[in-house]
């Protein structure tokens, strides 16, 4: 038996919580469901994500999370942002493919695309000083004064700034992470995406340390070009995997791969960005399979895993049983997988590609027409993939 924390969230996150909580046990694989609130009242009202939360996931290693609201512009970080950085969870993974029967422009494009994220730099480091503060001028004069090209030129007294941490050692990580993904799922290809040509010093390093450790898993470089000059990562070499030309490394800027993927997002497989540009990322790719209600999430490092969908909490639907669990369903599959429970994530996926196909017992938003009075809700199309596994 499993131990695992549950974290119901808040709007349709307990709904969801529950649909997904039935699923997976659907499947027959025992787990001790550990149950810590933590949505955005609990919050509030003990300022912040509560210690006997951090300690449960510590403990068990492995948790499954519904939504959290986070406010806009205001109030508290993001606690997912919080999690990730406390627990170190460096990857996130959003695979991204099309079922039968989810209305998409795309249906015919077999899109199976898996977005892999830096969590914890880049802007979402979150260092940031406010327009207007004291601090915030000292700052910039002092920028100012060591910048041997560009400068800030805007008036000290209404200019915010945000910090983008970039380090050898996250990209390492990351790119490491995808390759290993890429070789143990049977990938063919990973794609490196950044904006090098503007950023030099932070995505240019990013472009250096990717195509080093494409290098030491013995990628097949899209142009020979790149690989040029690129020595194997010396703390990877040796210890990886050589691919043996299996997998094709390839560069895209950040720009040119989000129109890339809604021209032709069946020539891509694997993409592996820093924390921004995979956030923006993954939603595109969401878009492209049919929207955020079946787009599942994953956050990995070293020591735990939280799974998670990647829409929002959705607050004027709470309590409404109308909300779509598809992602936090597939998110708990991707938990099953990592548990190593492979036959039952496979048998949990199809029975979600078949509901969904069928198209009887789906939420309003996964009919032809929203409006259908047939839809059902989120616990009876739980039900259904439940009566599927049986």
């Amino acid at each position: 038996m499993y131990k695992v924390t549950l974290i119901p969230g808040d709007g349709v996150g307990p709904e969801i919580a529950e649909a997904t909580r039935k699923c997976v046990d659907a499947t027959g694989v025992k787990i001790d469901w550990d149950v810590q609130e933590c949505g955005i009242e609990v919050i509030e009202a003990e300022g912040g994500v509560p210690d006997r939360v951090m300690d449960s996931i510590r403990a068990n290693k492995v948790a499954l999370k519904a939504p959290i609201t986070t406010p806009i512009g205001k109030g508290f970080r993001s606690v997912n942002v919080f999690l990730r950085q406390e627990l170190g969870l460096y990857a996130c993974v959003r695979p991204c493919k099309t079922y039968k029967g989810v209305r998409t422009y795309f249906s015919e494009s077999n899109v199976d695309l898996v977005v892999v994220r830096e969590n914890t730099e880049d802007l979402y480091a979150g260092v940031e000083f406010q327009a207007g503060e004291k601090n915030t001028a000292s700052l910039i004069e002092k920028i100012n004064e060591f910048a041997t090209g560009k400068k800030i030129n805007t008036p000290l007294d209404e200019t915010g700034i945000s910090i983008k941490p970039m380090s050898y050692q996250g990209t390492r990580d990351i790119c490491n992470y995808a390759f290993k993904y890429a070789v143990d799922n049977k990938r063919k290809a990973v794609t490196s995406i950044c904006k090098a040509n503007i950023m030099k010093f932070t995505d240019g390093l990013w472009y250096d340390e990717t195509r080093a450790v494409a290098q030491a898993y013995g990628a097949k470089f899209e142009w020979e070009e790149l690989a040029e000059g690129v020595a194997p990562d010396a703390k990877l070499a040796g210890n990886v995997p050589d691919c043996g030309g299996s997998i094709e490394y390839n560069e895209r800027l950040i720009d040119n791969m989000c129109m890339q993927l809604v021209q032709k997002p069946e020539l891509y497989d694997v993409l592996v960005t820093s924390n921004l540009y995979g956030d923006i990322l993954s939603d595109l790719c969401a878009g492209l399979v049919g929207g955020l209600g079946v787009a599942p999430g994953s956050n990995i490092g070293p020591e735990s895993a939280i799974f998670e969908a990647t829409h929002g909490s959705a607050p004027k639907y709470k309590g409404q049983n109308k909300v779509n669990p598809v992602a936090l369903i597939l998110s708990g599959k991707m938990m099953l997988d990592y548990l190593g429970e492979h036959d039952a994530a496979a048998k949990l996926d199809q029975a979600v590609a078949d509901v969904i196909e069928e198209g009887k017992d789906v939420t309003y938003d996964l009919k032809d027409d929203r409006n259908d009075p047939t839809a059902v809700g989120t616990q009876e199309m739980a039900e259904a993939i439940c009566k599927k596994m049986q």
